[in-house]
């Protein structure tokens, strides 16, 4: 008996999964912007190394400028986070129920 063997396609194994480009996905799509963004804000942050005073309420703080900068791009990128968070867990609640 003859046996002819057919080339077997990707879609024929069972853990196919279709190949996507890294650039095409879309977490690294969301995460390109990111990184441009803290790479060009953590330049300006270090290139500002001069020191300065910064009131913080009512106390008179003498830094570096550099310093003031990364604590204001840190709590920046906090508020992102928590807000980023919770959007998302309001659009699963709002899915879910």
């Amino acid at each position: 008996m003859e046996r002819h063997l057919m080339p077997r396609t990707s879609t024929d194994h069972p853990d196919h999964k279709r190949h996507t480009p890294f650039l095409s996905r879309p977490g690294v799509r969301r995460l390109i912007p990111f990184v441009l963004i803290t790479a060009i804000a953590l330049v300006f942050i270090f290139e500002n190394r001069a020191s300065t005073e910064i009131r913080l309420l009512i106390p008179k703080v003498t830094m570096p400028l550099w310093g003031a900068l990364l604590i204001a791009w840190g709590l920046g990128m906090l508020a992102c986070a928590l807000s980023v968070r919770r959007r998302r867990d309001r659009h699963t609640k709002r899915r879910g129920g």
